[in-house]
């Protein structure tokens, strides 16, 4: 497609789900992505899945909420490739719950995950797109960064957060010629639900999987936000199932 050919795009999150998705649809569409997540071995599979359909991948086993490891990976990314054209901070977790529950630990690895990773994503690449006055970063956010409801409060104050710290970014990097995207979903049938320690939440999510998007809906959304002029900024992308009310 025009404008991702040959593109080098990190992708964080890719062992599953929104992450797997993005980067199959990527790949056969020209770019060369750079897997990261933690496991490894589905980073492995997924690479030789994108290779044997023509495609080119490598990847780099990464804990977004390790400043150190993200900026080894955007040097693995420079001297594997020579650029860094898109950044995309998809890595996230969702363990909902009351607030009275107190699950400390559980706020603390959404904060840590899904602000703090996006930051150390965005810190680790910009020296390198800054020089070049060119790149894209997409973050990816949530239906829930626009509207709460109870149970989803700290998640949703992270990704709020997204679209606070990527709207910044946007106006300071606006002038190095910096593109950003901020990439919403409602309800999409990921491993999302599994970090949810509260059964009841657990079961009322699972519940609504009949109606949710396959993860490959936002892969083309974010294909084509990517796949715009590079005078063309598509700055946020809202994707719900149809029959998604809120």
């Amino acid at each position: 497609m025009r404008n991702v050919e040959g593109k080098v795009v990190i992708l964080t999150g890719a062992s599953s789900g929104i992450g797997e998705a993005t980067a199959e649809v990527l790949a056969n569409n020209g770019a060369k992505v750079v897997l990261a997540a933690r496991r490894e071995e589905r980073l492995q599979e997924l690479k030789s899945s994108i290779e044997k359909q023509g495609g080119t991948a490598v990847y780099k086993a990464t804990d977004v909420t390790s400043q150190e490891q993200i900026e080894e990976l955007a040097r693995y990314t420079f001297d594997t490739f020579g650029q860094i054209d898109v950044l995309i901070n998809n890595a996230g977790i969702m363990p909902l719950s009351f607030l009275h529950e107190k699950k400390v630990s559980e706020w603390d690895q959404m904060i840590d995950v899904n602000i703090k990773g996006v930051l150390y994503g965005i810190g680790a690449v910009l020296p390198y797109m800054r020089e070049r006055k060119q790149g894209h970063i997409i973050d990816v956010s949530s239906v829930t960064g626009h509207i709460v409801r109870k149970t989803w409060a700290v998640y949703s104050g992270t990704k709020f957060a997204v679209r606070a710290i990527t709207e910044a970014l946007r106006q300071e990097e606006a002038v190095n010629n910096i593109r950003t995207t901020i990439i919403c979903p409602g309800g999409v049938a990921t491993e999302l639900a599994n970090t949810i320690s509260n059964e009841e939440i657990k079961k009322s999510i699972q519940d609504s999987w009949h109606i949710a998007l396959h993860p490959e809906a936002i892969a083309h959304s974010i294909l084509f936000a990517i796949s715009q002029p590079e005078n063309t900024a598509v700055n946020e992308i809202i994707v719900r199932p149809t029959k998604q009310e809120l």
